[in-house]
Formats: structure tokens, sequence, C-alpha cells
């Protein structure tokens, strides 16, 4: 976004003349490099980190959008007083209207109240065609800086130097407009980014630190992980952690979506900012600051706002363009003019006519509305959108590769089946296992260590732990190697899978190794989500081809292939694997979606065309993926697409009747069909406000199409 830095944020591109909300969110453009600089700034602040490249940003850091906004809004109003007396004194407008006031001195009182708006409320412009011009790319803020310029300059010259008509009147409407543009812009941003603030305001200030049977209130923010804090009846939970002692039914419906409560007891996590229940617990802290659950879907968010599609790009570029043609044809149009013998004032009319009409307002505000209304309907259906240029290409989906677990079914494994091979017993070997699954997160290892729990077996110590990517782990307990391998570990090392553990049951299962010899195997269950049929049903509707890959055998596999009716599946995959599945599938030109839940899949969500993410808040999926799905369901990979490609049709629609508008309406300026018709500056300035008011509601209707698709 070039060029759009002015300092106090000033940035955008009002109507050049018209009323409207035309120029409202123009400035968009801007706003996203104002909001990466003060995103950046606020970090510094928090993070207080003593890196060279963030200290320019401590600049920036007390400027909040608050402050913008009022200074806008100030602009504004000081500017529209001082516009009254010079259109009353403005002898077009005394014609227009019918009357007539003059007396001495009128003209200079004129030139100098029309002088202070030109600096006053025109300095965001002037300010923004010097950083155009610095950055070489000059764009919206340099032919509106231009326009009014010329406009001041030549009224100023009719005043002290030459005969000739002034155009204070036209300077004066046209600041005037575009500060309210910006002011009714800033507030819309202000609005879309309210979901930041709400977020924040989420997260309690206090928290009731426990030192062993007192009780100290202490900040949020100087909680440390495996402090222990008490979590009373309906308050918030101060921060991410696992229940110590207690149990009550919590609130997550304004994390997770999750409508109902959820009932969590000793072990449970819970996370910072749900509203606990009628029963008080006790949390020992996991995660606070940066790491914390509420923090990263902040910054989720914020990366969004601060993103760039290829479309936005497109935009830029159309605007660009259209300003050189602009430019080019307002010096042009003042030329011949002049060739032709007209006078310089009729002359000058033309080319700053040009100039008003040409400002691509509509073409500026026809993405960012868009683009941001989008952005905060979808964060309301659980999409956090990382990449707007995925969001925008969802429409492109022509194939999508689910990871089982978490994803098409719901992730809670329980044990179905222990079985020794060996002349161990099943508690021993479950035992074994527990020990070393209870350093993993991964779900499968949850349900190990869930029924060891149950059989009141005891965890063991494990050293030199170790994760077998994509695989299985491994690690020490009493002196053995033990592991706890998937079926694809066996079959890589020319180990027999024993038909026992082959099952047609939609089983997951998981082989327990001691210093290379097989001991037994452990089969768990996990079923499939009820909103996977009808998913996968819609996506299919759409023309989309469904694919599963999962490190699962293929009996498990295959069965939550057929009852689900998926296109194909792929069985006991390893990441690179997947990855492999996505490059060979793009090679016979599909565009790949994959969806995983962000631990192993890191590879095959980078190598998709769109990565998407579920379960949220883990570090890759923040990292790899270009979607989050807050709740996990695959539901929402139908709202994606079908947002997505609402949004685009909304976007191409702007876009048309903006360049349509342009492409029309600058010859007419330039007096193309003189004499026969001529359009004048003020009726240029109507038609140049309908195109933005135009775009700007037909971004609103997204909205209503977003519910229709929903």
């Amino acid at each position: 976004m070039p060029g759009m830095w002015y300092g106090f944020e000033s940035k955008g591109e009002l109507n050049a003349t018209g009323v409207g909300l035309s120029m409202e969110i123009l400035h968009l453009f801007s706003y996203f490099k104002y909001q990466k600089m003060l995103m950046e700034s606020h970090q510094h602040y928090h993070h207080q980190t003593n890196d060279k490249k963030y200290e320019h940003h401590n600049i920036h850091a007390g400027h909040d959008h608050g402050s913008m906004i009022d200074d806008f809004r100030r602009r504004f109003w000081i500017s529209l007083a001082l516009s009254i007396p010079v259109l009353i004194f403005s002898p077009m407008i005394q014609q227009f209207l019918g009357f007539s006031i003059s007396f001495p001195g009128m003209e200079y009182i004129t030139a100098a109240i029309s002088t202070i708006i030109f600096f006053y409320g025109g300095w965001p412009f002037l300010a923004g065609f010097v950083s155009e011009v610095k950055e070489q790319n000059p764009g919206m803020m340099t032919l509106i800086a231009l326009a009014i310029t010329v406009a001041w300059a030549y009224s100023t010259a009719t005043v002290f130097l030459v005969q000739g008509m002034s155009f204070y009147w036209e300077l004066a409407t046209l600041i005037v407009i575009m500060l309210l543009g910006h002011w009714i812009e800033m507030r819309s941003i202000a609005g879309a980014s309210r979901s930041l603030e709400l977020l924040a305001k989420m997260m309690p200030s206090d928290a009731h630190l426990l030192h062993g049977e007192h009780i100290m209130d202490v900040p949020v923010s100087k909680l440390k992980i495996g402090d222990i804090i008490l979590v009373k009846a309906n308050e918030k939970v101060p921060a991410d952690g696992t229940i110590e002692e207690g149990e009550s039914y919590l609130n997550e419906s304004m994390l997770t979506g999750e409508s109902k409560p959820v009932k969590k007891g000793k072990g449970e996590e819970v996370i910072g900012g749900a509203i606990n229940g009628n029963h008080s617990i006790k949390v020992k802290v996991g995660k606070t600051g940066e790491d914390s659950y509420l923090k990263k879907v902040i910054n989720l968010v914020q990366e969004a706002q601060q993103s760039k599609s290829k479309t936005q790009n497109l935009a830029n570029k159309a605007a660009r363009w259209l300003t050189f043609v602009a430019i080019g044809v307002g010096l042009i149009t003042l030329t011949v003019w002049l060739i032709l013998g007209k006078d310089f004032n009729f002359a000058l009319s033309r080319m700053v006519t040009v100039m008003v009409i040409s400002c691509p307002h509509a073409l500026g505000l026809a993405i960012p509305l868009v683009v941001a209304i989008s952005t905060v309907v979808s964060a309301n259906n659980g999409l956090l959108i990382r990449n707007r240029t995925a969001f925008e290409n969802a429409r492109n989906i022509s194939a999508l590769i689910f990871d089982k677990t978490g994803t098409l079914t719901e992730g809670n494994f329980g044990v179905s089946r222990v079985q020794s091979l060996s002349d161990i017993n099943e508690e021993q070997l479950l035992q074994w296992a527990a020990t070393l699954e209870q350093h993993s997160e991964h779900p499968i290892a949850k349900g190990v260590v869930e029924k060891a729990k149950e059989k009141d077996l005891n965890l063991m110590e494990v050293i030199d732990f170790e994760s077998i990517t994509g695989k299985g782990i491994k690690g020490k307990i009493e002196g053995n190697e033990i592991l706890v391998v998937s079926p694809g570990y066996l079959r890589e090392n020319e180990i027999e899978i024993p038909q026992e553990a082959i099952s047609d049951k939609a089983e997951t299962v998981v082989f327990v190794i001691k210093e290379h010899k097989l001991l037994g195997f452990i089969a768990l269950a996990d079923k499939i989500r009820p909103e996977s049929v009808g998913a996968v049903k819609v996506l299919q509707e759409k023309g989309i081809k469904i694919y599963m890959a999962t490190g699962d055998n293929e009996q498990t596999a295959k069965a939550v292939s057929d009852k689900l009716g998926l296109d194909g599946y792929y069985a006991e995959v390893l990441p690179h694997e997947k990855q492999d599945i996505i490059r060979e599938l793009q090679s016979q030109g599909a565009f790949v979606a994959m969806t995983g839940d962000g631990v192993n899949d890191a590879p095959a969500l980078a190598q998709a065309n769109i990565g998407i993410a579920v379960g949220s808040g883990t570090d890759v999926a923040a990292e790899t993926a270009d979607i989050i799905l807050v709740n996990s369901n695959p539901k929402d990979i139908v709202n994606l697409i079908l947002f997505g490609r609402a949004t685009y049709s909304k976007m191409v629609q702007n876009l048309l009747w903006a360049t349509a508008y342009n492409i029309i309406a600058i010859p007419l300026a330039a007096g193309i069909l003189y004499p026969n018709f001529m359009l004048s500056p003020a009726v240029g300035a109507v038609f140049m406000s309908l195109s933005t008011v135009i775009v700007a509601i037909n971004a609103q209707l997204l909205k209503t199409s977003l519910k229709n698709e929903k």
C-alpha cells in the first residue's frame, strides 16, 4: 500500500466532490498500513523488546484509532464552519440560489478563509501526496492533492494577479466532503475493529492468586505459569490452564462458539475469558500473555485486518493507472482547449472537472469495504481469516483433503481393546503405553492415558522421550526402550501386523514395542462428527472432490470413508506423504484445500493452495494455515467456500461499476461532446458521489448475501 502513511493517518480518497458515503472507506488502503504499524507499536509495548527494528514504532504508540477519528471530526467541523461564508460569498452560488451579497474586500476575506481551509482541512491530502511522491508511486492522494492545489492556486491568482472566476467554493466543498468521508470511514473501521476490543475486554484484569490458604488479588499480567488461582462462581477465568481442584460448568461460547456450557473437572483445560458456572474451581496457570488462546485469536484477527489480497492489489494497480490517465487527460484537456482558443478559466474548469471525476474513489471503495464486511461476518461465523487471498480463492477449490482425527471425527478417542501378544499382561501393556503417551498432546494419547487412570495404573518416569514424526513416540522406561507406534511404522520396519489388530470397525490401532519386539496393541474408537455427513454432501454438490488423508490404518480409514461417502481416501500416510498427495492433485490441475490439526499436517497445510487449520490456538496452525476454524467444525468449511464466492462476486461487481463509470465520465468531463453537452464540475460531483454511494450500498448488501449463503 504505497504512500499511505501520513503521520496522523489521514488517508483515503473522498469523493472528489459529491456528498456521500463515497469517500468513506477509501482510505482503507492506507488504513491497513496504519493498522500494521499500530499493531507493531502495540507489540513493541507489550513485549518491551530491544530489537532496533521496532524502535520507530514507538512514535505512534500514543496514537489510537479514537484519536484519529477525533482528528477527522475536528477538521471536518472546523472546515465546514469556514466553508459557509465561502459559499455565501461565491458569485456562482449566489447566482444559483438567486441572492446577492457584496461588500468591499469580500474577495480578500474569501481568499483568506479558503487558504485556511486549504492548509488545515487539506493537510491530510497534501501530506499523502508528499508520501506518494517519495515512494515514487503516485495514486489517489496525488490526484486529490493536485485537484485542490490547482483550485486554490488559480483562485488565489484571480484575486491578486489575473482576471477570472475563482474556484474557492469548489475547493472548500471538496475538502469538507473528503474530511466527512474520512470521518465516516474511520468510524466504520472502528466498528470493524471493535471485535478486537471486545475480545480484549473478555479477559478480566485481576486474578485471585493462592498462596497456601491465603488469597491475594493480583493483576492478570503478574501471573506466571504454574501459579494456582481461584476462580469463583460466575467469574471469568483469568488465564489458560488446567483445573487442579473442583468441578464446574464453563461457558466458552464467546471463545469457541460452543453454545452449551461444558462440564469440566480436575485435569481438564480451561480457557482464559471463559465464564465459570456456579461452583468455584482452582486452576493451575498453563499459558499467559502472548501464548494464551485469547491472545492468539486477537493476533489472528489483527493479521486478517492487516493482510492484503491479490484482488486488493489489482484494485490498487487499477487506481494507480487511472491516476496516470486522469493526470494525463487533465493536462491534455487544458492544453487542447487553450490551443482551440478557449480562455484559461474555461480550460482550467475542464481540467479540474476531469481530475475531480477521475478520482478513483469508487474503485478504492469497491474492495476494502467488501473485505472489511466479509472478514467481520466470517469471524462471527467461526472463520478467522489470516490470508485474504486464500479466502477469496476459496471459490476455486476443486479438491478438499480432510485429516480424519478431530476434523471429520470428534477426536475423543476411547480405548476399545487392549490385547497382549506376548507374555506381559494387558495392564502392563497399557501402563507402559500410557506412561509414554502422557508426554503427548495427541487425542490418541489422551485416550490411552484416560484408560490407564480409570484402572488406577501408576505412570512411571520416562527418560529420552522422543516423538517419531508421523509414526509414534518412544522413550526409556525402567531402562527399557518402549515405542508406541502406528501401523505405518511396522510396515516400514518390516514387522508383520498381527491379524488380531485388523478389524472392519472404525478403530485406530497403536502398537507397543519393547526392544524391537512387538508386545501387543491398543485399539481406540473415535466417533464421526454428526456435522461431517452434511458438510461432505454439500461440498460434493458444489462440485468439490472430497478426500481423506490419515495416518490411521486401512480398515479405519475405509470405514470412515464409506460412511461419509468420500471420493477417496489415503491411509497410513506420513506428513510428507500428505504433502506428496497434494502435489499430485495439483499437478493434475486441482485447486487443493487441506484441513488438519496444525501439528503433523503442517507440511500439507503449507503445500495446499489453501491451508485450513482446525483446533484453534495451536502454534503450528497459526504459522502455516490461511484460515482457522474456531469450532473445528467441517460445516464451517462450507461457509468458507460460500462466503468466499459471495465476497469475490461482490468485489467484481464493484470493480466493474467503478471502472465503467470512470471510462464514461472522463471523456465527458474533458468536453468531448462540447458544445452539445458539457459535464460541469457540480454535475460531475453529483455523479461521482452517486458512483461511490452505489458501490458502498452494494458492499453493504454483502451482509445479506452472506446470510443467504449460510
